[in-house]
């Protein structure tokens, strides 16, 4: 398994001395702001991937 990803910034502050939270898996806490937030994947858009056939010139 892949080591999580980390933010680069607090999304409320915009600090970047975070450090993973005890919480659990994709929980942080800012240093400078005293806040904790925790980052979860989704999943993939059903749009992700289109195919442009729309009449551009070709070379």
């Amino acid at each position: 398994m892949s080591e999580r990803a980390a933010p680069f910034y607090c999304p409320y502050c915009g600090d970047e001395d975070l450090r993973p939270n005890e919480q659990g898996h994709g929980a942080w806490e800012c240093a400078a702001c005293n806040r904790a937030f925790q980052l979860k994947f989704l999943g993939l858009l059903a749009r992700g991937v289109r195919q442009d056939n729309g009449g551009g010139n070709e070379i």
